[in-house]
């Protein structure tokens, strides 16, 4: 299994590194607080590596909250058995 994974690795990094070399020409970014010019694959990359990580923040935060919510109706139902019934 670790193999494959490896290999998988060596494959996607390969062909990083072919679409650098075939996008090297310079695009230029304004982010109306700065000018970037960078190579067209560079830029493809930094646009993934973020979409990445906001994939996964947002992907968290869901996760996160489902369990804050789930642990609050947990406490409400050990609440609701501690008192003692009414009669």
């Amino acid at each position: 299994m670790r193999l494959l994974a490896i290999l998988i690795l060596v494959i996607f990094i390969a062909a990083g590194v072919v679409l650098g070399a075939l996008n090297a020409d310079l695009v230029g970014y304004d982010l109306a607080f700065a000018q970037v010019r960078l190579p067209k694959g560079a830029a493809l990359l930094v646009a993934l590596v973020i979409g990445w990580l906001l994939g996964g923040l947002t992907a968290w935060l869901g996760v996160s909250s489902a369990q804050r919510r789930l642990r609050r109706q947990q406490a409400r139902a050990d609440k609701n058995k501690k008192l003692p019934a009414k009669s």
